[in-house]
Order: C-alpha cells, then structure tokens, then sequence
C-alpha cells in the first residue's frame, strides 16, 4: 500500500533521509519509531506528498503521491504541528474538506459531537489549546473516510480519557473499513498496545521493520535466581547481563519458551522468560547498549 524506495533528502548539507526504505502493507497499523532528528517527520512528509521526490520513490498504491489527486483523496492526514485556516472554525473548515473529499460524511460529523462535546463547532480553531486542535484534527479525519491514515505524534497533548477515545475510534474504523494506517510516536507503550508492524528509524535510515511479534520473539529477556555460582547453559546466547541483588537479567537472543526451557537445565531457584517491550527494544536499539538489535534480530 505505502511504498518507500531508497529515498534521500537534504535540506542544504543536513542529509535527513540517506537511502531510507519503508513499506507498508494494506490493511495493517504500523508504527514509526526512532530518535528525534532520526527523520520520521521527513519520511511522512514524503508519503503524505508535501515533499516532492522522484516518482518511484514514494508510491501509494504503486502510483507516485505528489501533485497526484486521485491518490490524495484516499489519504488523511494529521501532522505533529497540526495547521487549520486563521480565524476559521471546525464549521468552516467540515466545509472546506466538504468540498474537497467526495466521501466526507456528514452524519458521521454530526454523530461525533457526542464524542468531541466539550468543543463549540462554531469557535474560532486557533483559540483552542493544542490538545483540543489535535481532537478536532482527529473529528474532521474519520469524516473523510481515508482508505490510509498518516498520523505524526497524534495524540500529543491530549488528556489519557481523550487519547484512549481516539485510538478506540481509529481503530474502529481499521477494524470495520480495512484502513492502512501509518503512525509515528514517541509513545511507544501505546503504539505497542495497536501496531502490527514496526520499523525503527536512525540517522536517516529504517534500520529494521518487522512485525511486533516478530520482533519480541527473536530476543527474551530472562529473570533468574540461581541457589550457588551463576550458570549459563550451553546454546543459551546471552547478550546483555545485569545484576539487581540475587536477581540475574539475561538478555538472550531466541524464542522465550526456548530460552526457559535451556536456563532450566542449570537448575534455578526461579527463572522467567519475559518478552521485550517495544520500549525496551527502541532503547537497546538506540540506547547507547553494547550490541544493536538490528544484529540480533536480522540473518
């Protein structure tokens, strides 16, 4: 559905995209994780066509994006630093997009004042706080009936009610239409909790995209209580070793279920296998560890 093919952009000598590869699959929530400065708001900006580049390197639906109608009227879009006209209201700008999408859907805008209540349609945007224009953004979004959604740090500033109201709508809307969805946050607890897939921004560069439980499956991390002198069975690869107390956190590369059957052999007092968050993997990934995911994870 969204297709990214060796894309560079500078912004005079700053390269902020050096070769970068992203795809995305019809149907699916993938998220964009990575340092600021990695270049996710640069990438997105390509795919939601306000940046130009050669026509076989962003394509929606095999088709370039840019300066293309047809193409854009299957896309929303929500950026980090959300924009609507000076002194217009969500009345005047429900107009404006009225016109300008053909599946804009009038009863649903109507019907979402339930949700979106403590917002007067007919106050001016820019006297609202920067979480009740992302609401607004969000209101005049699901109207539109996008086949795929660009989101950049949606849900920044909103309050913990709000934001679960609006990833349950959005995601609603993935379940009952089919909508692609692509969504860059710094919050990676929640894009846990939603994405089927992941990839993970640096430097200008996807380093790795895989699907969540992919991703969680190929690294474990063990807890261990050992009675005398630590061992580390054969076959076990561990990659990072913490101790807390009598408390050993392994980090092992494999399966969880194998890597508690192998650390049992050595007979622990207790062991556990635990999943790596998406949290836990972004920081070893970029958090200045010994060794780099995209190591572990790749062939």
């Amino acid at each position: 559905m969204i297709q990214v093919n060796n894309l560079t952009k500078y912004f005079d000598k700053f390269c902020a995209l050096d070769n970068a590869s992203l795809h995305v699959q019809k149907g699916s929530i993938y998220g964009l994780v990575g340092a600021n400065g990695a270049g996710k708001s640069t990438i997105i900006r390509h795919i939601a066509g306000i940046y130009h580049s050669k026509s076989n390197e962003v394509l929606i639906d095999g088709e370039p994006i840019f300066e293309n109608l047809k193409v854009k009227e299957k896309l929303g879009y929500i950026p980090d630093d959300i924009y609507f006209f000076p002194q217009a209201s969500i009345l005047d700008m429900m107009k404006f997009y009225k016109n300008i999408y053909p599946k804009f859907d009038m009863a649903r805008f109507n019907k979402l004042k339930e949700v979106f209540e403590s917002i007067n349609p007919k106050r001016p945007i820019r006297q609202l706080s920067k979480g009740m224009q992302k609401q607004v953004g969000f209101w005049l979004l699901t109207c539109l009936h996008p086949e795929i959604i660009v989101l950049d740090e949606p849900v920044d500033g909103l309050d913990p009610v709000m934001r679960r109201q609006v990833w349950s709508l959005l995601m609603s809307d993935v379940a009952e239409y089919g909508i692609t969805v692509l969504v860059s946050s710094h919050n990676l607890r929640e894009l846990e909790d939603i994405c089927d897939y992941v990839g993970i921004m640096n430097k200008g560069k996807v380093l790795l995209e895989r699907s969540l439980s992919e991703l969680q499956g190929n690294i474990t991390k063990l807890q261990v209580v050992y009675e005398g002198e630590p061992k580390i069975p054969e076959g076990l690869e561990v990659l990072n070793r913490t101790i807390s107390g009598r408390i050993h956190t392994l980090i092992v590369k494999g399966n969880p279920a194998i890597a508690q059957k192998l650390i049992s052999t050595v007979s622990p007092v207790f062991a556990d296998a635990i999943p790596l968050s998406l949290e836990e993997i972004f920081i070893y990934e970029l958090g200045g560890e010994h060794y780099e995911v995209k190591e572990i994870l790749l062939p």
